[in-house]
């Protein structure tokens, strides 16, 4: 791909005053040839094949910064599905295999590894029960591991037993690492319609479709499009996304022409650009103030939901144009504690919990970094969950839930998490039960938008 002079001198611009990073570069590895009956030769063999594949992931994506002048901010690794490969040794407590990731995070410095996940959205099996049973003392006793769980998708509904489960698993796993604020939630989450090539935590694994190694490049820029969008001189809403989708192909481009060097220089096979607004509490990089941005007075007011649509539009469609492999989830995040801007709406009252997941219809992913009272029941929790799959399996769309009851925490307190996961206000939840709703388990149906066939 040829670069202009321009674009470079653009770039240069994006990145010095507006924020401009490569927010992951994330390798997928394939451990489907690491199992075995025998637990501890299964570990060894996933420390032995990802320690060799991803021993210059760090070196090489810092010589890409260095290359074109671009932050890489972390470097991740996203393996297949723990409960799949895991289930020949027959286990109960796989807590070993997160500890075994943990180890090979450290050894080659990555930031995070994903994939300590199960995918349960028609059923369950031993394995995924293994797995499920074992994250909170897995991401309560590892720094680096993260957790995912889809629970629903459009083809199969939801599994309403699975929800339920979920609750209870996210407050135990807050419970163990109280002393933290409840961090290990922060690397759970819960999904509908679960890409397997996304690069973005807490999320990721390496889907069992995809090559034996990958490299796929979450790109984020939310500093330039809000840069993009405040320049301009009383604009139309159509002048407001015109400006967005040129200022994402720029984004896209270069993304790109990253991702696919690191991928040539270790051999691996290049997946995706996820082309995802992802905030930072630093300022001016910030989904909310984008929103505010096209007129809004404070993120959440009425508007905000046709706003985040276009701005989700728009940056789909301009990355789309720049990219035949633009994938992940591509869009705009809306992860509370990571946005300043947002944070600030919370506690001036203008955005409330109701408002985010009205917002989840339109945006990349769903209910994301949410601090909720330490109190708040499982049955509320996995409530919570319910109308965020329900959202993604009727709309056909990706939709998640990272919520941390924050053990301690009351409505109008503040937990401070530090680096990208920042600082979450409380937020409050509907003093009404579902408990009842919750208790009856079964499956949601898949809707009649699954008979595609």
């Amino acid at each position: 791909m040829r670069v202009h002079p321009k674009e470079i001198l653009e770039t240069i611009k994006m990145v010095s005053n507006e924020n401009l990073d490569i927010r992951t570069v994330t390798m997928g590895i394939s451990l489907r040839d690491c199992c075995n009956p025998d637990i501890d030769a299964f570990n060894n063999n996933i420390y032995e094949k990802m320690t060799t594949h991803a021993q210059d992931l760090v070196s090489t994506a810092e010589e890409m910064q260095s290359l074109y002048g671009i932050p890489v901010i972390n470097k991740r690794l996203s393996v297949t599905p723990i409960s799949i490969v895991a289930e020949s040794c027959g286990e109960d407590d796989l807590t070993s295999v997160a500890e075994t990731l943990d180890r090979v995070a450290k050894d080659v410095d990555v930031d995070f590894i994903g994939g300590f996940s199960a995918l349960v959205h028609k059923g369950m099996t031993r394995g995924d029960a293994a797995l499920i049973n074992s994250i909170p003392k897995s991401l309560s006793g590892t720094k680096k591991v993260c957790s995912s769980v889809n629970v629903a998708t459009t083809k199969a509904g939801i599994n309403m037993d699975a929800v339920a489960q979920m609750g209870h698993i996210i407050k135990k796993t807050a419970d163990m690492s109280k002393d933290d604020g409840g961090i290990g939630c922060a690397k759970l989450v819960v999904f509908a319609n679960a890409p397997e090539d996304n690069p973005f935590m807490a999320g990721a694994f390496h889907g069992v479709g995809e090559p034996e190694v990958s490299i796929n490049v979450g790109v984020s820029g939310p500093g330039v499009v809000n840069s993009a969008v405040r320049a301009l001189n009383d604009p139309s809403l159509g002048d407001i996304s015109e400006s967005i989708k040129k200022t994402s192909f720029k984004i896209t481009r270069m993304g790109e022409v990253i991702g696919k060097e690191v991928a040539k220089r270790l051999g691996a096979q290049f997946g995706v650009l996820d082309l995802s607004l992802a905030p930072t509490p630093a300022v001016g990089d910030s989904v909310a103030a984008i929103l505010e941005a096209m007129g809004l007075e404070s993120c959440g007011t009425h508007g905000t939901t046709a706003a985040l649509a276009l701005l989700n539009d728009a940056v789909k469609k301009g990355g789309s144009m720049a990219s035949s492999s633009v994938g992940g989830l591509s869009g705009a995040f809306i992860p509370v504690s990571e946005d300043a801007d947002m944070i600030r709406a919370v506690q001036r009252g203008s955005l409330s919990l109701d408002k985010l997941e009205a917002m989840t219809s339109v945006c990349s992913v769903g209910l994301d970094m949410i601090a909720v009272p330490g109190e708040t029941s499982a049955s509320t929790i996995s409530a919570i969950i319910a109308d965020e799959m329900a959202i993604g399996m009727i709309n056909r769309k990706t939709t998640a839930v990272r919520l941390i009851p924050v053990p301690g925490k009351d409505i109008g307190d503040v937990v401070e998490y530090g680096g990208l996961l920042g600082t979450a206000p409380v937020m409050a939840v509907n003093n009404f039960s579902s408990e009842q709703f919750i208790l009856r388990g079964g499956r949601i149906p898949a809707p009649i938008q699954a008979l595609t066939n």
